[in-house]
């Protein structure tokens, strides 16, 4: 009899490991049973007249193993384990459930304490996770929720060299996480991304990490499925594996037999064994880029609520294709609007791409570019017909955390006195202004929405952040702004301060 799936509360992201954690366990660590071998595996499954096709060579002759049968993994480790490192992190406590953080200056006006409303006033949390190393010059990956509020990161390597770190760049959404090496020597060992398209069912993986604080653990299954949805984010399509992968793996490489990584352990099926998730390498490749330069990922919008096609709507609509995504509703001013999509249009393709359901035109719009000219084919009537939409940002959604870019508040907003944050109608809005800053002397209030800076268009915070900072000190900027609930559009002065 099938056994039923797990249900959705039991699948769990590895969290931080607690630093006392190792030295409180008291369990003993035992020893694996002996597992069959290759030979034996094949005897007992194969039929005698019609041979399994087993792949012999299991390695790249140039990283080293075996080139007939399966003998030992040692060559594949010893080229790539130096490359995983040990990330160590003293993280800011937490806020107490449904405190919220006052804006700047707030707290002194009702005789609280500075920065009453902030993380909190309890004892600095301390946890540990895994990453890799993918550039020589000390640029590492690892999980966003490893380094997630942390006041200090701690890179360990295998060879026992420490360096701090600092966080490049980091995606909630996908749990990825960017960091740079401080005073790396520049010649540090580095792995390369590998294509998770490639990786078979079935293939072998290899994963290395720091599980339980036990440095540079090595396990080894198979890829055993793609495109999981765990539910755990909008871009879910994780690798599964069941090489073993436990708390203090996160962050850690998933290697295919190439010493490529092919994903980023990620999470695992609470109370499961050989039940572990990878982020994909090709989905890490796409985000990098950004990453790299801003410290944040801005994903393309249509601005459409969308659901699968499947064949009783295909039939109630009078079509002959089984796959797509049916748009269910078209937001308001979104692209998807202005471009001419309508309710019940099947979208089949994006930019010549299929789109075989709502989850994936959701991964394949979030991958492109906002302000990105994009072709959209789909089914109206029964009719194909093409669209071409520019893409919007997408918006902050209800209770998402939002990551401001790279050295945004350190330059001009710092400088005006005022934060940002986007919104699902495009636009950066206010979120709060500084007392007696340049935005507050300039009439910038909470909750006003600006949409242009001197003769920019503002779709987001971050195109605000960018015209802000590229505007010379002592200069006298002009904004347009609207108030919350208004379509009518104010003018407002700010004069910047020399830096």
């Amino acid at each position: 009899m099938a056994c039923s799936l797990p249900s959705r509360r039991f699948l769990t992201a590895l969290v931080l490991l607690p630093a006392a954690t190792l030295g409180a366990c008291g369990q003993a660590i035992g020893t694996a049973s002996a597992a069959p071998t290759p030979s034996a595996a094949v005897a007992a499954t194969a039929p005698a007249q019609a041979p399994l096709p087993i792949q012999k060579t299991l390695f790249n002759p140039a990283v080293g193993g075996a080139q007939n049968g399966i003998t030992s993994l040692a060559p594949l480790v010893d080229a790539v384990k130096g490359a995983v490192v040990n990330v160590e992190v003293r993280a800011k406590p937490r806020r107490s459930a449904g405190m919220q953080r006052l804006p700047p200056g707030m707290a002194e006006r009702f005789g609280l304490p500075p920065g009453f409303g902030g993380e909190g006033n309890g004892p600095a949390r301390q946890g540990a996770g895994s990453g890799f190393i993918i550039d020589p010059s000390g640029i590492v990956l690892t999980n966003n929720h490893v380094v997630e509020d942390a006041d200090r990161v701690r890179v360990k390597l295998d060879d026992g060299r420490s360096f701090d770190a600092e966080v490049m760049g980091r995606d909630p959404l996908t749990d990825v996480a960017l960091l740079k090496l401080k005073g790396a020597p520049g010649n540090l060992p580095a792995v390369p991304l590998g294509d998770s398209d490639a990786v078979r069912v079935g293939d072998a993986v290899m994963a290395i990490g720091n599980p339980f604080g036990l440095a540079s653990s090595v396990s080894a299954g198979i890829l055993s499925a793609r495109a999981r949805d765990i539910q755990a984010g909008p871009y879910d399509e994780f690798l599964q594996t069941d090489a073993a992968i436990n708390p203090g793996n996160s962050g850690g490489p998933l290697f295919n037999m190439q010493g490529e990584v092919v994903g980023m352990n990620t999470a695992i099926v609470g109370g499961a064994t050989g039940i572990g998730f990878a982020v994909p390498s090709k989905l890490i490749q796409a985000l990098l880029p950004q990453l790299k330069e801003t410290g944040v990922v801005r994903r393309g919008w249509l601005g459409l609520a969308v659901q699968d096609l499947t064949p009783d709507l295909s039939r109630a609509l009078g079509l002959e294709a089984m796959k797509g995504a049916v748009v269910a509703g078209v937001n308001r001013n979104s692209p998807g609007e202005r471009a001419g999509l309508r309710e019940e249009d099947v979208i089949t393709s994006v930019n010549g791409k299929p789109v075989e359901s709502a989850g994936g035109l959701t991964r394949a719009v979030a991958l492109l570019k906002p302000d990105s000219r994009v072709k959209v084919e789909l089914l109206r009537g029964g009719r194909t017909q093409s669209l071409d939409v520019t893409l919007g940002t997408r918006p902050s959604m209800n209770g998402e955390e939002e990551v401001q870019p790279r050295n945004a508040s350190a330059s001009a907003p710092r400088r005006l006195g005022v934060q940002l944050s986007d919104t699902r109608e495009g636009g950066a809005q206010v979120v709060a202004v500084e007392p007696g800053s340049p935005a507050e002397r300039g009439g910038l209030v909470p909750g006003m929405l600006l949409v242009q800076v001197g003769d920019q268009k503002i779709a987001s915070a971050s195109d605000a952040v960018q015209a802000l900072t590229s505007v010379k000190p002592g200069a006298a900027l002009l904004l347009r702004v609207r108030m919350p609930g208004s379509e009518s559009t104010l003018l407002r002065a700010v004069e910047v301060p020399d830096r």
